[in-house]
């Protein structure tokens, strides 16, 4: 599992209790009703109908993901000092992942971004936006500001 899946995980594994609905109940199969016997010779044999299978209906699209208000939300119960708007290292540890250089380097070459010696700002600006596009792409809502 690479450290971007790690991320995505930490954030999009997130669902707010009040966000959570109960599942709708099973539709009740019809009856069926048999008239005569089976082994009765004298009784011709009923229409078989099969009842109904019971089709569950369509999940509803998920809704994205407010990735700010879930980092917002993550910053405010660890005490509110992170700069993960601005910080990939900040981003990392306040989702509790290794913000290392070594992590650093894994996440730029999983993203493929080569912008600026590794550790450097120049890398980490780039790092910190293309983790942002790309959970984006994959169900996030992310601020415009965020993105670019």
């Amino acid at each position: 599992m690479g450290l971007f899946s790690k991320i995505s995980d930490r954030i999009f594994g997130r669902k707010p209790s009040a966000a959570s609905t109960p599942a709708p109940a099973a539709a009740k199969p019809a009856a069926v009703i048999f008239t005569g016997s089976e082994h009765d010779p004298k009784v011709s044999p009923p229409a078989r109908n099969p009842a109904p299978a019971a089709t569950p209906a369509p999940a509803p699209a998920a809704e994205p993901v407010d990735v700010d208000a879930v980092l917002t939300g993550i910053a405010a119960e660890k005490g509110g000092a992170s700069d993960w708007r601005h910080s990939i290292v900040d981003l990392l540890k306040l989702l509790d992942l290794d913000s290392n250089l070594d992590a650093r380097k894994e996440l730029a070459a999983e993203l493929g971004v080569n912008a600026g010696p590794h550790g450097s700002a120049e890398q980490n600006i780039a790092l910190h936006k293309a983790v942002m596009r790309k959970l984006a792409e994959n169900g996030g809502k992310v601020p415009d500001d965020l993105k670019d």
